[in-house]
């Protein structure tokens, strides 16, 4: 009975941690995405996020604006929070696992088991199509429940609707490394740099249509977060030009309808006041 009980314990302890770990990964990607949806670029969110979980520490501009944020500031201390006790519930799920009189061959067939399910966890953590499945899910959550979004930005600029301003860090083989303003087009789908941060510090401010973008730099833009989201995740090659087109059809699609919401309102405002004037007369 003692050997079946500390088998049933181990196994316990094993489901355990890839338990801890699975939720651990979970509410990591929950709060990437709602960094990202206060403004901070998807790459600085994943890294700010992370570093709060695991508990180290970076001194960086990233960090300060993180700190000075008042929803930013309130959602890394719910994840220095949760961390205490992941790591506790860890820490007890590997003693139940690997502790006791069980014998080593027990011991060994745990320890493949623990390979094997981290390996799948970081696979799925890996996984791109996780990855955006799981992002617009958790974005669509946040959106339908919360108020997260920008709400700095929108305090600031008096964003609303679907239109928000959002920071995105441009890498090696991103769609617009390496271009000019001209040539990325990005006006057609509705979207404007307001500004470009270098990675050496330097800021250009309203950029022209001659400037160059580079891997390293960090955009401003503005438009909507749908396009924008689209744009922080296509790459340089056959599927990102593909990309582009498709963003600039839906644009024109969007400013079809808003045209037509326009003419609606102009007519509407042009018959209040020519009820305006018979009142007068």
């Amino acid at each position: 009975f003692n050997r079946i009980w500390l088998t049933m314990l181990g196994i316990i302890g094993i489901i355990a941690v890839f338990t801890v770990l699975g939720l651990s990964l979970l509410v990591t990607r929950i709060a990437t995405i709602a960094l990202t949806l206060t403004g901070l670029s998807r790459e600085a969110a994943r890294f700010q996020a992370r570093s709060a979980f695991t508990g180290t520490g970076f001194t960086t501009s990233e960090a300060e604006k993180v700190v000075k944020h008042p929803v930013r500031r309130r959602i890394i201390m719910l994840l220095m929070i949760i961390r205490s006790a992941g790591v506790v519930s860890i820490i007890i799920s590997l003693i139940l696992s690997f502790g006791g009189d069980g014998d080593e061959s027990q011991r060994f067939y745990r320890l493949l088991w623990l390979i094997a399910g981290l390996f799948a966890l970081w696979a799925t953590a890996r996984s791109r199509h996780i990855d955006h499945c799981l992002s617009r899910v958790i974005e669509w959550a946040f959106r339908r429940w919360t108020d997260l979004d920008t709400r700095d930005y929108q305090s600031l600029l008096k964003l609303s609707g679907d239109y928000t301003v959002k920071e995105l860090s441009v890498k090696e083989r991103d769609w617009l490394a390496d271009k000019r303003l001209r040539d990325c087009r990005l006006t057609e789908e509705g979207v404007i740099v307001l500004g470009i941060y270098r990675d050496d510090g330097d800021y250009v401010g309203a950029p022209t249509a001659d400037t160059r973008i580079y891997s390293g730099d960090l955009l401003i833009l503005y438009g909507r977060s749908g396009a924008l989201r689209e744009l922080d995740q296509r790459r340089e090659d056959r599927d990102g030009e593909a990309a582009h087109e498709r963003a600039v059809k839906e644009q024109r699609r969007h400013m079809v309808e808003q045209d037509a919401r326009e003419e609606a309102h102009s007519r509407k405002r042009a018959t209040i006041n020519n009820s305006s004037r018979i009142d007068c007369r």
